[in-house]
């Protein structure tokens, strides 16, 4: 807040002609998926105490959301505007990862001009987007959201304006190692999205234990195997997991055990 990121990352994505995903773009994404109540249930904060250690919902409202960022870039150039993309795609040689900061003056002093308010509530609305970032990132990551090896770029709009921070920013997207992007990348998106949605289905549905695994195999493929006590069980998960959206093949390897009565 206060640097002028979200400026840049519009400008980039019009001169660039990609799509850009913000707040509002990814809720129509995940609307579009079906998971818009889970994404919007975990604003870019992290949960509270009581919510961590006794429920499993934010881990399942994290894996909509990051399901939905895996499904989107899958479909190719795109400019997104945080929530935690630095660490979904940073594996991938064709992303580029920029951090817009500044002086905690400088971004007072923007905030004040553009929300049109005194100093002191400015700082208050700094410090809580920082705090709410910083939460949201070591929750979902376990990693500081500042850590320079995340980025590519760091450009300090302190001294740079936003058409000289736009224009390192096109520069660098367009050069080749960049531009560089096989086909390889976007399968590997594809089977990170589905894996996510598998592991937000067992959650929704109460079927994560420590028996039950699974590879994603294809974008469109899985494999189950691990332990289950009954037919019951080990059709309800095939069943779970048919019900998710882009599976057409699913090899169940689930073998049933019954453990014996009376063992010592």
């Amino acid at each position: 807040m206060g640097t002028g990121g979200e400026i840049i990352s519009r400008r980039v994505a019009e001169i660039l002609n990609y799509t850009y995903y913000g707040e509002d773009e990814l809720f129509k994404a995940a609307d579009e998926l079906g998971f818009l109540s889970d994404v919007k249930r975990l604003d870019e904060k992290g949960p509270t105490l009581l919510e961590k250690f006794f429920s499993e919902k934010p881990k399942l409202y994290l894996d909509r959301l990051q399901s939905v960022i895996y499904e989107v870039a899958k479909k190719g150039n795109a400019v997104f505007f945080g929530r935690g993309s630095q660490f979904l795609l940073n594996s991938f040689d064709c992303a580029l990862h920029v951090l817009v900061t500044g002086s905690m003056e400088k971004r007072m002093r923007r905030v004040m001009e553009e929300r049109k308010v005194e100093r002191d509530a400015a700082e208050r609305m700094v410090e809580l987007s920082d705090h709410n970032k910083r939460g949201f990132l070591r929750f979902a990551f376990d990693e500081d959201w500042l850590n320079p090896h995340l980025y590519d770029l760091i450009l300090n709009t302190d001294k740079l304006s936003v058409d000289s921070a736009v224009k390192i920013v096109v520069d660098a997207a367009r050069s080749e190692e960049i531009k560089t992007c096989g086909a390889d990348s976007v399968k590997s998106l594809g089977k990170l999205s589905l894996q996510r949605k598998i592991e937000a289905a067992f959650l929704e549905s109460g079927l994560v234990n420590q028996n039950l695994f699974f590879t994603v195999e294809e974008m469109d493929s899985v494999r189950l195997y691990g332990l289950v006590n009954s037919l019951e069980k080990k059709e309800q998960i095939e069943t779970t997991v048919k019900g998710i959206k882009g599976i057409k093949k699913i090899i169940n390897d689930l073998k049933i055990f019954k453990p014996s009565m009376g063992s010592v």
